[in-house]
């Protein structure tokens, strides 16, 4: 499991999404796009699981702006209900 931290004491959202980030090139090619976005707090991807899931500890940001940023990274991605 990859992760990145970025703490904050605010109050954060959990968000989780089906990826196709699969390796550790793949999540070295997407961090850059996902440690500067704004409203970003922490973020893991388990490249162990099928269906490689990337969760997301956010504060004002939306699904839809980390979906734009993980498509532009070139990859795959949707929302988990």
């Amino acid at each position: 499991m990859e992760e990145s931290d970025q703490s904050t004491n605010q109050q954060t959202d959990h968000l989780q999404f089906k990826t196709n980030i699969n390796c550790s090139g793949c999540v070295a090619k997407v961090t850059p796009a996902l440690n500067r976005a704004e409203g970003i707090v922490q973020w893991t991807v388990d490249t162990t699981k099928k269906e490689k899931i990337l969760t997301i500890q956010s504060h004002g940001i939306s699904q839809q702006q980390i979906i734009h940023l993980v498509k532009e990274a070139g990859f795959q991605i949707s929302a988990l209900e």
